[in-house]
């Protein structure tokens, strides 16, 4: 149960809380796709096998770790080295990782999403808090929020508990005050509590809790239960 006298500031997961993230980077891939195949059909052809894309993914990764938590630098690099690979114009790459980013924060929120900050803005501080790369100027929220903290910016994600730490300072309390709400039992959830945070699960899905040792101090199904709770 939540102690709602020791909240003074909310941390919020992004994707899969606010929008669902499946479609958007459907979208998005199929947007750099369109792009490649009218600026560089032979990469757009690499690209359009599965185990190719992998592979060249996983040598980003291997040969850039410092990456690894910087899912835009990531992908910008994987177009690169496809562009190379396929032997076109390697200078291509930013130009379609535009493409594709521009399309990534052509978010659709859920139902409840708009209305629910809203309300949890004029009454809390809030800090985002994501593993993904969605810019909240490009999707319209930025003034909603006080901060945001990425994995990109921290070197490191959630769970790891030195972001959510990070994220406290930034909202200017102790982790102790801060609710996080997120829909990702591991990295939202048990990170959070790790860090000694309140959590909120949002379990949108119906799914069962897979944890018997530690549980979210509460669960939602939509935010504006989030908002019932914290009245």
């Amino acid at each position: 149960m939540l102690d709602l006298a020791r909240i003074r500031a909310i941390t919020l997961d992004l994707d899969d809380t606010l929008w669902p993230i499946w479609p958007v980077i459907q979208r998005a891939e199929n947007a750099l796709t369109h792009w490649l195949s009218d600026h560089a059909p032979m990469t757009s052809a690499l690209f359009a096998n599965p185990h190719a894309r992998h592979d060249i993914r996983e040598h980003v990764i291997k040969t850039h770790p410092h990456l690894v938590h910087d899912l835009k630098a990531i992908r910008l690099e994987a177009i690169r080295l496809a562009l190379y690979r396929a032997g076109e114009n390697p200078l291509l790459a930013v130009p379609a990782f535009e493409v594709f980013f521009a399309e990534r924060q052509r978010v659709v929120f859920y139902d409840d999403a708009l209305p629910a900050l809203v309300w949890l803005a004029q009454r809390y501080p809030l800090v985002s808090l994501s593993n993904g790369n969605a810019d909240l100027e490009r999707v319209g929220l930025a003034g909603h929020f006080k901060a945001a903290v990425s994995a990109a910016q921290c070197g490191f994600g959630k769970p790891d508990v030195r972001i959510f730490r990070i994220a406290a300072d930034v909202a200017g309390v102790r982790p102790e005050e801060v609710l996080h709400v997120g829909d990702d039992a591991s990295t939202d959830v048990l990170g959070a509590l790790g860090a000694g945070m309140q959590t909120v699960w949002v379990n949108r899905t119906e799914e069962m809790w897979p944890y018997d040792h530690v549980h979210p101090h509460d669960t939602v199904s939509q935010l504006n239960e989030l908002c019932d709770l914290l009245s």
